[in-house]
């Protein structure tokens, strides 16, 4: 019991966990054969927002009306809702995945470069912390964190810059994928430009990947040869498997009975903490009887074991690895979650389209402040570098930078990434 009790108060530091969100987070993977039938696209402007913080000259709220969308689920405690302006911009914490905001940032129409660019947030995230404000959120990878990102970054060298917002901080990558799809379409007749240059971070690199691999679902758009580049930063293209590795870690930042309550998933149903059992299906990675709360990390999942070790030294590493009961855990392990719905070798073996020129920018630091950082193998933090910079599947590939000297965090705002942006983006 002490060794379980010492695992828990040390799990205090995982209130930085959250972070840990924003790749950790489902649908059946597609068959081969005949391709799902496609949707005529058809998008409502709900609400233009012309006051907003963080430096943007206005925010959009759009609904999709595709039958592609169904409803989400929100965790009961709030956990995952939006908040801040988003809310007021969507009318409510729990908006339909069906929506989204498009975010203007400005010289949006008098900007010299004739292609815009499309900045894709990642998973627990928002357009403003994540592009505009690094700052303004709870953890930027750094201290102190910068008052100004990416998108002022861009816009002052003349860029036409957009964002996106997803309705879900932890959504289905096949909706995120779709709304990907509309951006770019009311982007494009917004400009006049007959492309648009993608900047996708994280689990937003995985949806922006999906959507130019084609990978979609009965009501969902194919790929439509609207991405002139696609540039990756710190995405899984080879998937992650950190909700497993690391024993109850991840699930005590996920419990509440552990005192911490990140927005993230957990690998166990039932766990100990303090001398206390708690069953929480709901807050697992899994698709159970409670609902599918985290579809989009599921479809991220993919094994590593048989290159990098697990992290033997944590409790319970091996039944929340591989399924069972621990001494102080359940998990069904990681194939269960693998089979409900992993996108991963689907999407590589689809393709990103040749026509897309694709770009990796991945991290090497694993020094992410206030988690437990993915050690077992080199990494950012949270992604494996082999995941990240894994070309299969990318058949144009028009650059890849390691950066050993920047966590995950830091991909989506430091400077040495929005320098090599800017170059790929002007490069002819």
């Amino acid at each position: 019991m002490q060794t379980i009790r010492q695992t828990v108060h040390g799990g205090r530091f995982l209130r930085g966990m959250i972070i840990a969100g924003l790749l950790l987070g489902s649908c059946a993977a597609l068959a081969r054969g005949a391709p799902p039938a496609a949707a005529t696209a058809s998008r409502t402007l709900e609400a233009t927002f012309p006051s907003v913080s963080y430096g943007w000259a206005q925010v959009e709220r759009w609904r999709d009306n595709s039958s592609l969308f169904a409803p989400d689920d929100y965790l009961s405690d709030g956990r995952n809702n939006q908040d801040g302006p988003r809310a007021t911009f969507f009318g409510t914490t729990q908006p339909a995945s069906s929506r989204f905001l498009l975010y203007y940032a400005p010289g949006w129409n008098t900007g010299s470069k004739p292609v815009p660019v499309l900045l894709v947030h990642g998973a627990n995230d928002n357009a403003d912390r994540a592009w505009a404000a690094p700052n303004s959120g709870s953890n930027c990878g750094a201290t102190p964190c910068p008052s100004t990102g990416m998108m002022q970054a861009l816009a002052g060298q003349g860029y036409r810059v957009f964002a996106i917002n997803f309705a879900n901080k932890q959504g289905d990558n096949y909706y995120w994928s779709e709304t990907i799809s509309d951006a770019v379409e009311i982007i494009k007749t917004r400009t006049g430009a007959a492309q648009v240059d993608v900047v996708a971070w994280s689990k937003g690199a995985f949806a922006a990947r999906q959507y130019a691999s084609s990978v979609y679902k009965t009501g969902g758009t194919p790929y439509a040869g609207n991405i002139r580049r696609l540039v990756l930063l710190g995405g899984p293209n080879k998937g992650l498997d950190y909700t497993f590795r690391h024993g109850i870690l991840p699930s005590i930042g996920a419990y509440p009975l552990c005192g911490v309550n990140a927005n993230g998933p957990a690998a166990h149903s039932t766990l100990l903490c303090y001398g206390v059992w708690s069953s929480h299906p709901e807050l697992t990675i899994y698709t159970t009887s409670s609902g599918n709360y985290f579809p989009g990390q599921k479809q991220m999942l993919y094994r590593w074991d048989g290159l990098y070790g697990l992290d033997t030294a944590q409790q319970d590493w091996y039944t929340t690895y591989y399924g069972g009961w621990g001494y102080a855990s359940y998990s069904d392990g990681i194939d269960v979650a693998v089979n409900q719905g992993s996108l991963v070798n689907t999407i590589r073996s689809h393709g990103i389209a040749a026509g897309v020129r694709t770009y990796l920018y991945c991290g090497g630091m694993n020094d992410i402040p206030g988690i437990y950082n993915e050690a077992t193998g080199p990494s950012d933090g949270l992604v494996f570098t082999a995941s990240c910079s894994d070309t299969t599947g990318i058949s144009t590939l028009g650059g890849k930078v390691t950066n050993n000297s920047l966590n995950h965090l830091k991909l989506a705002w430091n400077s040495s990434v929005v320098g090599q942006v800017q170059s790929w983006l002007a490069a002819p």
